[in-house]
């Protein structure tokens, strides 16, 4: 997709998982799923640019799960606040301009 995004001269920015500690869907196995991805969407080996909404919401303490203040309470969607965070952290800068195109 992000070649083609590239062929029509757009920009793509990849966003990083959010933790998920205390969700009933987390697992250990899932969370080295979410790390895995969130190292490669870092590496800046695919995207334009990088939305580090992890990095933005998580707690600092234990980094698997999000900041209490940002966390909805289900442990998985952000709060109003975690939600103006994630804002906070997006550059709106890194979508101007246009990708090069692939011929």
């Amino acid at each position: 997709m992000v070649g083609q995004a590239h062929a029509r001269g757009l920009k793509v920015v990849g966003a990083t998982l959010m933790p998920f500690y205390g969700h009933r869907g987390y697992t250990e196995a899932r969370e080295a799923v979410r790390q895995t991805i969130n190292t490669e969407i870092r590496a800046g080996r695919v995207f334009d640019a990088v939305a580090d909404f992890d990095e933005a919401v998580r707690d600092p303490y234990d980094p698997r799960r999000l900041k209490p203040e940002y966390d909805s309470g289900d442990h998985l969607h952000p709060s109003d606040a975690g939600y103006a965070r994630m804002a906070d952290a997006f550059d709106l800068e890194s979508l101007k301009g246009s990708a090069p195109a692939e011929l």
